[in-house]
């Protein structure tokens, strides 16, 4: 994936997952899910590097992950 897209349930998951991600040293920012993907609410945390890395912190935060995606809108 050229430009991944952790996909969440809400944007208070998205802003969650991104403090937790700053605070273990990881860039994030939160956008919408490009409209070409059909993924509920529409929220995600766009992570430039390391985005393997950053699923796992939030999984191990206990922070729901739907899925994955890329910015262009691929899955």
């Amino acid at each position: 994936m050229g430009k991944p897209l952790i996909v969440v349930g809400s944007v208070t998951t998205a802003l969650r997952g991104r403090d937790i991600l700053m605070r273990q040293g990881v860039r994030g920012y939160v956008q919408r899910v490009p409209r070409s993907l059909d993924m509920g609410c529409g929220y995600a945390i766009y992570v430039p590097q390391g985005a393997d890395r950053a699923e796992q912190i939030l999984r191990e935060h206990g922070v729901r992950v739907l899925g994955r995606a890329d910015r262009e809108g691929r899955r």
